[in-house]
């Protein structure tokens, strides 16, 4: 028997009790570069265990990590276009790392998507930011506004 798929937000990668508002602590501004560099607090880190092992759907932009000449297999999904490149990175339990057999097309790269699969709790530690979660998808789909 499949799992249920459950569709969800970015709000529910935090864990339940634990304010949005809080996931962002104190920052300092680097003056040489002109960056706002946030400080996580240790909410920023905290996992939505619940979630682990959950089949999932959710919507979010894509940071390639893995390009071939067929498509994108491996990126980042995050919140909000320009997450982790422009800005400095979302905090941890705001980050997924997503590989797909199927390869997104290049071309679509800047598109909203959806991402069906199998979500794991899992920390890795990138040059783009630090992720909580991780997503081998079952498909990949434009979304639809």
């Amino acid at each position: 028997m499949a799992k249920a798929l459950r569709e969800i937000t970015w709000d529910d990668l935090i864990p339940p009790g634990v304010p949005y508002s809080e996931i962002v602590g104190e920052g300092n501004l680097d003056a040489v570069n002109d960056t706002w560099n946030p400080i996580f607090d240790q909410n920023g880190s905290k996992m939505n265990t619940k979630l682990d092992g959950q089949r999932i759907r959710m919507p979010g932009y894509m940071i390639p990590l893995e390009s071939g000449s067929s498509g994108i297999s491996e990126f980042i999904l995050v919140p909000y276009v320009g997450a982790c490149i422009h800005v400095p990175p979302p905090p941890p339990n705001q980050l997924v790392f997503v590989t797909s057999a199927t390869p997104w097309p290049r071309d679509q790269l800047w598109e909203a998507i959806w991402v069906t699969g199998t979500m794991s709790v899992k920390m890795q530690y990138t040059s783009l930011g630090d992720i909580g979660y991780e997503v081998a998808a079952d498909s990949l789909e434009p979304y639809e506004w």
